[in-house]
């Protein structure tokens, strides 16, 4: 009884026993010494009337007590029609009625009870009552007192491990974070030291270049301009040694060397945390006006009313041909996005859980749109840039070359993030907020978004 009684559950269900049995249970622990409503109602007597007792109480006498029982009270009254004490109960009807209504009255043939009867099964069902609403009462007491107050505890409880654990989370971030940003900027010292280091001497070897350059120079001039014939033409090989020496210097030629490495401050803590931050963080830079252009989707591929969803065509259900469109790719199923992206930092993400065959990525507006050659195919050629899914393998694709990535499970959104400052594209997934690839690539021109499927569909979410 006690384990039911924690339970939120507010019915009432009935008990084979009865609610006499269930009242005293509950009482006999928590309500010691009370005496319950129904003993109080019935004046200690609870159903008295069986069904062989019925010829008694339809006496007056048993009519006067269940009068003064208090469920009923006043005069008894008389029949309007026959002048007799209305002692019996029409369940038809639902009157008081007398016996000569029953015998010879408007209801003969009724459901006709005893009014002594009547009242004991009123009396029992209030009583019934009671009882429910009693120990729903210690139910809900019980509840409140012990339930709800084991929840408040367990509540503060579990609310302060929640916050020790954002803490720690946090602290533990954080500390990463400023180790890596320690490690990140003491590299980026040493590489712009070493740089330096490489220009001081570039820079004094070729001073001293110049200056032996110089000093040649003027000595050939001098030569050139105050030796006598005679002396000019025996001196043939001395001169020849001063030229030699000149063309020993060599010519300057810029090297990476001279160049701040930019994988000094890569950091792939860094990378998925920023990712992270860009795609799912409060501040992400999404494109929400970013949709597929109707007008570059390929003859196999159908686009949503809303200009979001790409779906693969079987041949049965492949459109007629389309007005010719420059735009438009006329054999690849590709189809690109609507926006240009120049500038800042851009986020998208793409549905692609129910394809097996797609691709997503970027591309410059001036790719290919015609034909069967490479030069239309997302991946495989200099101008496009993708993340493809074929045949259970993923790879990153540019130029004709693939990029075996290697991926844990199965992503059913990819995010992809476009930083045009520090020209680097991401693929990220979302679900396990892993950065699937990154790339650095010094873009020429405006990228558009671009995509390809060849089985089932692909959604731009928003």
């Amino acid at each position: 009884m006690t384990e039911e009684l924690t339970t939120c559950d507010l019915t009432c269900p009935s008990s084979p026993e009865g609610p006499q049995e269930d009242l005293n249970a509950v009482t006999a622990g928590q309500m010691d010494g009370e005496q319950p409503i129904f003993s109080v109602l019935s004046g200690g007597m609870k159903r008295q009337q069986s069904a062989g007792d019925t010829a008694v109480a339809t006496s007056p006498a048993a009519t006067t007590g269940d009068t003064e029982s208090g469920i009923f009270s006043g005069e008894c009254e008389l029949c309007v029609e026959h002048e007799s004490e209305l002692d019996l109960f029409c369940g038809t009807e639902q009157k008081l009625i007398c016996s000569h209504c029953a015998t010879v009255g408007p209801c003969r043939g009724h459901t006709v009870t005893p009014l002594a009867t009547r009242v004991t099964a009123v009396r029992n069902q209030l009583v019934d009552v009671c009882e429910k609403i009693q120990l729903q009462a210690l139910r809900i007491e019980r509840f409140v007192n012990q339930t709800l107050t084991a929840k408040e505890q367990k509540l503060q409880t579990a609310a302060s491990r929640a916050r020790e654990q954002v803490l720690a989370q946090v602290s533990a971030a954080r500390e990463a974070l400023e180790e890596e940003e320690q490690r990140l900027l003491e590299e980026v010292q040493r590489e712009e030291e070493r740089v330096e280091q490489c220009l001081l001497t570039q820079r004094a070897h070729w001073r001293q270049a110049l200056a032996s350059l110089t000093q040649t120079r003027s000595g050939l001039v001098h030569t050139l301009t105050h030796t006598p014939d005679a002396q000019l033409v025996i001196g043939v090989q001395e001169i020849a040694e001063r030229v030699e020496e000149a063309e020993g210097v060599g010519e300057p030629c810029d090297t990476d060397q001279l160049n701040l490495n930019p994988g000094c401050s890569d950091s792939k803590l860094l990378r998925g945390l920023w990712a992270t931050a860009v795609l799912l963080g409060p501040n992400a830079h999404g494109s929400s006006c970013l949709k597929f252009d109707k007008r570059t989707v390929s003859p196999l591929l159908s686009l949503s009313e809303d200009l979001y969803t790409l779906t693969f065509l079987h041949k049965k259900g492949r459109q007629s041909p389309m007005p010719y469109d420059p735009a438009r790719f006329d054999f690849w199923p590709n189809a690109l996005g609507s926006q240009s992206l120049s500038s800042g930092t851009h986020s998208w993400v793409v549905d692609v859980g129910q394809s097996a065959a797609f691709k997503v990525g970027v591309c410059y507006s001036s790719l290919e749109r015609k034909g069967s050659g490479n030069e239309a195919r997302l991946g495989y050629n200099s101008q496009s840039w993708v993340l493809s899914h074929y045949d259970g393998d993923y790879s990153f694709c540019h130029a004709g070359k693939k990029v075996p990535l290697q991926v844990v499970r199965r992503p059913q959104r990819i995010g992809l993030l476009l930083d045009w400052p520090s020209q680097t594209l991401m693929f990220y997934e979302l679900d396990s907020s892993a950065v699937l690839y990154s790339v650095t690539q010094r873009f020429s021109a405006p990228l558009l978004p671009a995509c390809a499927v060849t089985d089932r569909s692909i959604t731009i979410l928003h």
